[in-house]
Order: structure tokens, then C-alpha cells, then sequence
């Protein structure tokens, strides 16, 4: 029996109850150049999750025109907002990961914090290959994408549920799927917007621009469209604004299938016109600032709107690695210690 028992130990069976939180975001590209980007997209774009679209046709398009265009210019956009520290949103996610890590120790809580991307690196079967490693044997996934959305936090199960139907022994496994209308979210993203009210105003209008998708996906039930609305609704209320003065709307789409509306480039253009020339734009789809928040908004949306004819357009940055931001994730995942 000996033997045996020490063959067990050895073969980790008897291992310490250890628990794990896996943050995961989008992903970035690990260089700012159109092989990095290439390599990134190709990844990202051939999800089924994110292109609903047959996967033969579909890889034709990827492969023949997609893949050959778009990495030149995706780089020089991302050359834009490349910093000293590298990718701003590896370099954010990286800093809400250790900041998380050491408000749990704080409190007392014996567990540790680990960063997976989606697409790229640190990959999440390479994270939760190390995770299981440490003798972890419980993990709490939190999919940093506070309303869910099929192309996101789903994408985020199926790559987990990927890498362990490939394991004997299976961890316990706690997903929290979406927190769009958590008090804790609310509270921060509101202390935010009341922030940059305090230090300058409040605009005409306050624009809340949520990452966009394809109609057809809202048409086919994923509940993302009705989370952004009642985020934006939250938010009116907490901060009491006038709803009237609270402008949601959807940026980055892709292709030409008519996506969720109204576009948020579409709205810059147009406001001017209707004698809103003072503007701040959040964006709380985004847990940390990227090439959708940053080039995206800040530049090219900003542009846009002062082209139109806007006098003053204030980008208020993600909740990033912001002390109230962290306590939601430490309150989110706490109950499943």
C-alpha cells in the first residue's frame, strides 16, 4: 500500500485545496508590426465565434484578402498608442492583475491571480497548463468584458472547455459570465464619469460608446445589445442625468453587414449639426484602454467631431487598473473562494 500511496502523491492526487482567478482579456498583438498583427488576426478572425460565416468561405476571404491588406495598416495604427511598457492593454491588464493579486493578500485570501489573453499571449491553455502545475484545483474565471457577448465571454468558455477535455483530473470551475449591471461596476464607472464632470463640466452630452456587432447576432439572441442599454440606463440614473442627455452608441464594426446602431463614428459627424459641439465619450465595454479606445475614439472619433464642426471632445479613459475598479473584480470573485 505504500507504494502505492507514494505513487499518488508523486502523481499529484494528493494535492493542497488551491484556488486561482483568471482574468482574461481581448488579446493584443506581442509587436507593433504587420507580422505580429498578421499572426494576431489570423487567430482572432478565425474564431467561429466571431465570424459567423460558413468556415470555407470564410478562410478564403481571411486568407486571399483579409490577411494581405489589413496587418500593414492595423500596425501603423497600433505604432500609434505603443508605449515604452508595450501594448497598453497588456501593460493595464498586467497591472490590474498584480493590483488584484495584492488587495486579496491584504484581506487574508491565500490565492493567486493569473492573466490569459483570448488571442495572442499569455495564451489561456498555456496559463491554465500552469495553473493546474501549482496544484490548483479551483479556478474563478473572470472574463473581463462586463456585458457578455457571444464573440467575447462565450469565446472565453469554449477555449477554457477546449484545453480540459484534455485533462483527467478536472479543477472546480466557477465562470462569471457577465457583470454589465453589477453595483460594484456601476459604482466605479460612475466615479469615473463624476471625476472628469468634477475637474471640467458637464458636456452637452455624454456619449457611451459600447464595441459593436453584427444585428444579425442580436436577432439570434445574444442578450449584448439590451446589457449595453441597461449599463447606459444605470448610469443615468446613478449620476441623475437627464437619459436624453446620455448618447449609446456602437464603434468598431467590421465589414458590411449592418451592425448594431447608431454608429458611433456616424454620431460624431452628426452632432455638430444639431448644435452639440461639447461632448464626453467613456467607453464601458472596455475594461482597459486599447486601439479601440485610444486610436480608435480618441483619435479618429475625435477628429471626426472637430471636423464637423465640435469645439470640445473629452475622451474619459477605461476603469483600467483604478482602485474601485479592482475591488469590483476582488467582490466578484470572492464568493467563490
Amino acid at each position: 500500500m505504500a507504494k502505492y500511496s507514494g505513487m499518488s502523491k508523486e502523481l499529484g492526487h494528493q494535492t493542497k485545496n488551491k484556488t486561482g482567478v483568471l482574468l482574461v482579456n481581448l488579446g493584443t498583438p506581442d509587436a507593433p508590426t504587420p507580422k505580429a498583427v498578421r499572426e494576431y488576426l489570423a487567430e482572432f478572425l478565425s474564431d467561429p465565434r466571431v465570424i459567423e460565416i460558413p468556415k470555407l468561405v470564410w478562410q478564403a476571404i481571411l486568407h486571399g484578402i483579409i490577411l494581405r491588406t489589413r496587418p500593414a495598416k492595423s500596425a501603423a495604427n497600433y505604432q500609434l498608442v505603443w508605449t515604452e511598457a508595450g501594448s497598453p492593454l497588456m501593460d493595464i491588464s498586467l497591472r490590474q492583475t498584480a493590483k488584484l493579486a495584492s488587495l486579496l493578500k491584504s484581506e487574508g485570501e491565500d490565492v493567486s491571480v493569473h492573466l490569459a489573453m483570448r488571442y495572442g499571449n499569455p495564451s489561456i491553455s498555456s496559463v491554465m497548463q500552469k495553473m493546474r502545475d501549482s496544484g490548483i484545483d479551483k479556478i474563478i474565471v473572470l472574463p473581463l468584458y462586463p456585458q457578455y457577448a457571444a464573440p467575447t465571454t462565450a469565446s472565453v468558455f469554449d477555449a477554457i472547455a477546449k484545453e480540459m477535455m484534455q485533462w483527467r483530473y478536472l479543477p472546480s470551475l466557477h465562470f462569471i459570465h457577465t457583470y454589465h449591471d453589477n453595483p460594484d461596476f456601476i459604482k466605479a464607472l460612475c466615479a469615473s464619469l463624476k471625476r472628469d464632470f468634477d475637474a471640467h463640466g458637464k458636456p452637452q452630452k455624454l456619449v457611451l460608446s459600447y464595441h459593436g456587432m453584427p444585428k444579425r447576432n442580436l436577432e439570434l439572441g445574444d442578450p449584448y445589445y439590451c446589457f449595453c442599454i441597461k449599463t447606459s440606463r444605470l448610469v443615468a440614473e446613478t449620476l441623475a442625468m437627464d437619459p436624453n442627455d446620455i448618447l449609446t452608441t456602437f464603434q468598431s464594426r467590421f465589414g458590411k453587414a449592418t451592425w448594431l446602431q447608431p454608429y458611433t463614428d456616424a454620431t460624431m459627424a452628426a452632432l455638430p449639426a444639431q448644435g452639440i459641439t461639447d461632448i464626453a465619450v467613456a467607453c464601458p465595454a472596455f475594461s482597459a484602454d486599447c486601439l479601440e479606445t485610444l486610436e480608435e475614439i480618441a483619435g479618429e472619433n475625435r477628429e471626426i467631431f472637430e471636423h464637423a464642426g465640435g469645439e470640445s471632445f473629452r475622451y474619459i479613459p477605461c476603469l483600467n487598473d483604478d482602485d474601485l475598479h479592482i475591488e469590483m473584480m476582488a467582490n466578484l470573485v470572492k464568493p467563490y473562494f
